[in-house]
């Protein structure tokens, strides 16, 4: 019970920010891919609580699980070949045995309604079936795989169909060819595959530890497509984290826009990567890149809690709902997963041939992380006042000078302002006025 009034405020404050990415993520598909190192207590029991509360705040899931170390316990003397465990005739008994244990162990943790939760009594159906079809993998470098598969084909449709009736669907890593013979198949494909067959949002791929390294050994949030390669080609990593990875990068080519690496060993980590700002793993996206567009009526709230904290501590001038409201067409955000992560406005003076650019916001979480938020909202402005015409971007600032001036502003008296603008000049703020000189686009070259 929450007695003391900071931490009521804390928690509201936490649940306010938590909003925006419940609404993104409502509706969405996430395939998950579960280790069997995540099967195991402590960790499952709190992994399915927060499955199951993914599953109540709207999203689609679709669980694909692993068995490498149950294996490896039951089949000590199996041979290795390339990562791949080849698969006898005599092992297919005991790996169907042990996929049907832990896709059990899975079904009757979400079937015992979650006691002691807040989610106590809550019904949640899992649906499973022969949606994969597999192949042998053969012979390679003139080892036969025998029974070790791969997929050949997901059956997309068939498990939206599933996903529509409000289930959580289950994959195990098996597949049967067209003749019904079964193969093992590397758990981390299948995850990669069911994502692209599916259209999925987000791969998320629960891992060990809590972030991806790069080549450094640093920890890092946000990770570029192309730097996978260089993770990937480290031999030094174990065989099950450079499958991750690989799954991430053919995720990827085929089209899904993200892939999150998220702890199964930090409770709450899951929720906290897709439910906060700051989150707990490391994303890959497609387009790592925040987009920036146009700003449109709907996203008045989210630009309104960008800039108050700034108007509150006065960085920026303060404005009135209405106004912002009236001038929301000056208005454009940076998005990223849905969620506005920044904002401007530009306010041209065509008698002039310049704009003043303001109301620069960046949400505080993305300002450390690599995104590059506020750049990249300067360079979209001075795109568009070029287009327009304009030669020359201005600002007003009293705490930004050395950010404006790194990049190529210079310092102006207020007199050399738009007669407009100088008319509202406010002296006794007192703000830094920069200019920067545009160069004319190639069409007015």
């Amino acid at each position: 019970m929450l007695r003391r009034p900071m931490d009521i405020a804390q928690y509201a404050q936490w649940f306010r920010n938590s909003t925006p990415y419940i609404k993104a993520h409502r509706g969405r598909t996430f395939v998950l891919h579960l280790p069997g190192e995540a099967l195991e207590p402590p960790h499952l029991v709190n992994l399915v609580h927060d499955l199951a509360l993914l599953h109540s705040l709207g999203a689609h899931l679709i669980l694909v699980h692993g068995a490498r170390p149950q294996l490896d316990s039951r089949l000590p003397d199996s041979q290795i070949h390339a990562g791949r465990r080849i698969t006898g005739y005599d092992d297919l008994p005991l790996l169907q045995r042990i996929c049907g244990e832990l896709k059990g162990r899975l079904e009757a943790a979400f079937s015992t309604g979650l006691p002691n939760t807040p989610l106590h009594g809550t019904e949640i159906t899992v649906a499973s079936g022969n949606l994969v079809t597999a192949r042998p993998l053969g012979v390679i470098n003139g080892i036969d795989h025998l029974y070790s598969g791969a997929v050949r084909r997901v059956r997309g449709p068939a498990i939206r169909a599933l996903l529509d009736t409000g289930a959580i669907v289950l994959l195990s890593p098996l597949g049967y060819s067209p003749s019904g013979q079964a193969f093992n198949l590397p758990s981390e494909e299948l995850a990669a595959l069911t994502a692209a067959a599916v259209q999925a949002d987000k791969l998320i791929q629960l891992q060990p530890d809590a972030q991806l390294e790069n080549s450094d050994g640093t920890s890092v949030s946000q990770l570029h497509p192309d730097d996978l390669e260089t993770l990937i080609e480290d031999t030094a990593q174990p065989f099950s984290h450079r499958r991750r990875l690989q799954a991430a990068r053919e995720a990827l080519r085929r089209g899904v826009p993200s892939v999150q690496f998220v702890s199964f060993r930090d409770d709450g980590a899951l929720l906290a990567e897709l439910y906060t700002a700051g989150g707990q793993g490391t994303q890959i996206t497609a387009h790592a890149l925040a987009r920036i567009r146009q700003a449109r009526p709907k996203d008045l709230a989210a630009i309104v809690e960008l800039i108050r904290p700034l108007e509150d501590e006065g960085v920026l001038v303060r404005r009135g709902r209405d106004r912002l409201e009236a001038e929301m067409t000056q208005f454009f955000v940076a998005e990223l997963d849905g969620i506005v992560v920044g904002c401007a406005a530009l306010y041209p003076f065509d008698n002039a041939a310049s704009a003043e650019l303001a109301c620069v916001a960046t949400h505080a979480a993305y300002r450390q992380q690599g995104y590059r938020i506020g750049q990249r909202l300067l360079s979209h402005a001075e795109t568009l006042a070029q287009q327009q015409g304009l030669t020359q971007l201005f600002v007003l600032t009293t705490q930004a000078q050395d950010w404006f001036t790194e990049r190529g502003f210079e310092r102006m008296n207020p007199t050399c302002l738009p007669e407009s603008k100088q008319a509202l000049y406010n002296y006794q703020r007192n703000s830094t006025v920069l200019a920067k000189t545009l160069s004319p686009t190639e069409q007015d070259a």
